[in-house]
């Protein structure tokens, strides 16, 4: 057993020796399981003159998350909305336009539509910027009363 000792000792400390040595290989970063689009899809103006992009964005805002999400597919419905005065305005960025889709013909619908943008270069979390003299843009769209404020297809045609 006196012999063994000092042989665990050695090991053990090569080991240790080994797995601080440079040549270890170093962890990678955390993962970012979904990436932020920073790419424009759509651009309007509103009535005030700013200029408001819609970005790619992930599953969680812009367009990836409202196309899928709120069933909201084209670039007409949120300038519709974008086009005139802010509706509400938090001082912070946020700024939120309300819409109204009209189906008119055999049987006709009205629908009520928001499109939230976030005017800073930042979000109010700080997990996605979008760089210097840029604006986040269009963060969200969804229809107001539909369930799970889905919006009806007739809205994409």
């Amino acid at each position: 057993m006196k012999k063994s000792l000092p042989l665990a000792a050695t090991a053990l400390t090569t080991a240790v020796l080994l797995s601080a040595s440079p040549t270890a290989q170093a962890r990678p970063g955390p993962v970012v399981p979904n990436p932020f689009d920073m790419r424009v899809h759509c651009t309007s103006t509103d009535a005030d003159g700013r200029k408001i992009v819609t970005r790619y964005g992930n599953s969680e805002l812009g367009w990836n998350h409202f196309t899928h999400r709120h069933n909201i597919k084209k670039c007409a419905i949120l300038n519709a909305a974008l086009k005139d005065k802010v509706d509400r305005n938090d001082g912070h960025g946020r700024l939120e336009y309300d819409g109204v889709a009209i189906r008119t013909g055999g049987s006709p619908a009205q629908v009520k539509f928001v499109v939230i943008v976030q005017y800073t270069r930042k979000t109010k979390d700080g997990r996605y910027d979008a760089g210097r003299g840029q604006k986040i843009g269009v963060i969200n769209a969804f229809c107001r009363n539909q369930p799970n404020n889905k919006c009806p297809a007739w809205m994409n045609q």
